[in-house]
């Protein structure tokens, strides 16, 4: 993963170009679900891919980086209006039971 108009390979420092393009879920409140399209890029070196992900998604999560930050910090619940049964309890229990923020980020 790489951030917004990184250009450099975080494995070998090579020259990112774009390759291709793909659709991703991303999950909001009230049960709110979008697609958006995270470019791929790929090293003009090594030949890894990196998908570009954008400030309001983190690698390997559907949700938005507010919604997740929001449940480790107690602001959101099952109880917080918008949220009741959404995301599940496990996920938010998962997410809280973490203990690293950075480790999400």
């Amino acid at each position: 993963m790489v951030n917004n108009n990184q250009s450099t390979c975080p494995k070998c420092g090579g020259q990112l170009k774009y390759y291709d393009s793909v659709k991703r879920i991303v999950r909001t409140k009230r049960r709110i679900t979008r697609k958006v399209i995270i470019r791929r890029m790929k090293c003009d070196q090594c030949g890894s891919l990196h998908r570009e992900l954008p400030v309001f998604l983190l690698p390997y999560k559907q949700y938005e980086t507010d919604v997740i930050i929001g449940v480790i910090e107690g602001i959101i619940t099952s109880d917080t209006f918008g949220f009741e049964d959404y995301p599940c309890e496990m996920t938010m229990l998962r997410w809280r039971n973490s203990h690293d923020l950075q480790s999400l980020l």
